[in-house]
């Protein structure tokens, strides 16, 4: 196991409650250091801690964190009311979804002639799933067929608007800690915008296509003043001038002891003088309410497990920075959330190991399939998937 900071905005990426306990949404500011207690002071990142708390990986890339298909409300939030709720918007949030980390080696390339595949031979480039990543296991649970089309057929999907203002208001939280303290303004923040929307252009040029039809120019400033605002907002939640992360944009892994890879990128990571460890999210989109809450905890509490198994110390606290609403939500997890999560997640990873074995990959219908770019390959819409690309082999479900 090791630890990396994630890649670049353009590579491909990894990337919602606990099942028990209560959760705490704090109203606008500061959700500071001094958050936690004991009172450490100001958050620091002393070298040790900061390189032994979250385990760095090299070798294999992180997945694209596409949300919903077509850039909708993130999944595990019902109350999603448009394309902008809840948004994440990591560097490659909006990309086509190519099966990233999440998707194994390729598999021996043969001739498909309809249906699903029998044996060993399947067309180049099909990959079975080798790890779970917060976004891939949310995917499974919002819809099975969605979890296929991303992981193992790895369809493209358009990039929209939402999720590219979240990438770009992500890219600058993160480049806003390279300043001095005291120079961790909003006007500076505002600054590094244009610069970050260019680097991001030249990472993903197909990028340029959201405002093609914006000769003028009006579109994107109106996105560019969105963007503005929700890092305007920001420094209404939290005082970057007493923050020194310990990691931003880290890429983790581990391994369980079933065998079972889990990854992801944390946004940021602070840590106390007495060690004490927050995981922090950023959030584009709007809170989701009380009773949702617990859904939109499932990515922290699933780094926290991470962390606690690489570590072997549980993140004091983990906090939802919501831009979009001006809200944080909080949870200080225990050890009995992460072993129900770990028990959760084993339980998801063997109902996705059956149905690749199987092929048997069924749609669910909700409220987001009206944001999902795959309406044309879903039986629910008249569409038919491709071939399946795995073998299909006689199978039982484990355990």
């Amino acid at each position: 196991m090791s630890t990396s900071p994630r890649p670049q905005p353009g590579e491909p990426e990894a990337e919602h409650g606990p099942e028990g306990g209560g959760t705490a949404a704090a109203p606008a500011h500061p959700a500071a250091p001094d958050d936690l207690e004991p009172d450490p002071g100001p958050v620091s990142a002393p070298d040790p801690v900061r390189v032994s708390a979250v385990a760095v990986v090299t070798p294999a890339a992180p997945e694209p964190s596409a949300g919903p298909a077509g850039g909708g409300p993130e999944a595990g939030g019902p109350d999603a009311s448009g394309p902008d709720a809840g948004v994440t918007g990591g560097p490659d949030a909006g990309a086509p979804a190519t099966g990233g980390s999440d998707a194994g080696s390729p598999v021996t390339a043969g001739v498909v002639t309809g249906g699903p595949v029998i044996g060993g031979a399947v067309p180049a480039g099909a990959r079975a799933p080798v790890s779970l990543s917060p976004s891939r296991a949310n995917d499974f649970m919002q819809c099975p067929l969605l979890y296929r089309f991303r992981v193992i057929d790895r369809l493209p999907e358009k990039p929209s608007e939402a999720a590219t203002r979240g990438t770009l208001v992500h890219a600058v939280l993160e480049r806003l800690f390279d300043a001095p303290a005291a120079e961790r303004t909003v006007p500076r923040a505002k600054e590094l915008l244009p610069g970050q929307w260019a680097k991001l252009l030249q990472a993903r040029p197909e990028l340029a296509e959201l405002f093609a039809g914006d000769p003028e120019g009006a579109r994107l400033a109106r996105w560019l003043g969105e963007a503005e605002a929700l890092v305007e907002r920001w420094f209404t939640l939290e005082d970057p001038t007493r923050l020194e992360p310990a990691e931003r944009e880290l890429f983790v892994e581990a391994e369980l002891d079933s065998g079972l890879r889990l990854r992801g990128v944390i946004d940021r990571v602070d840590v106390a003088p007495t060690g004490e460890v927050r995981i922090v999210d950023y959030k584009t989109g709007k809170a989701p309410r009380p009773e949702y809450r617990d859904g939109a905890l499932f990515q922290m509490t699933f780094y926290a497990l991470v962390v606690w198994r690489l570590k072997g110390v549980i993140p004091r606290r983990l906090q939802l920075v919501y831009l979009g609403s001006g809200e944080v939500l909080t949870y200080d997890p225990v050890e009995a959330d992460l072993r129900r999560v770990e028990r959760r997640l084993l339980a998801l990873w063997d109902a996705i190991a059956h149905a690749t074995a199987t092929g048997d990959w069924r749609p669910r219908p909700t409220k987001l399939c009206g944001w999902c770019d795959h309406q044309e390959h879903c039986p629910e819409f008249g569409g038919t998937p491709p071939v399946y690309p795995l073998p299909v082999l006689p199978s039982q479900r484990s355990g």
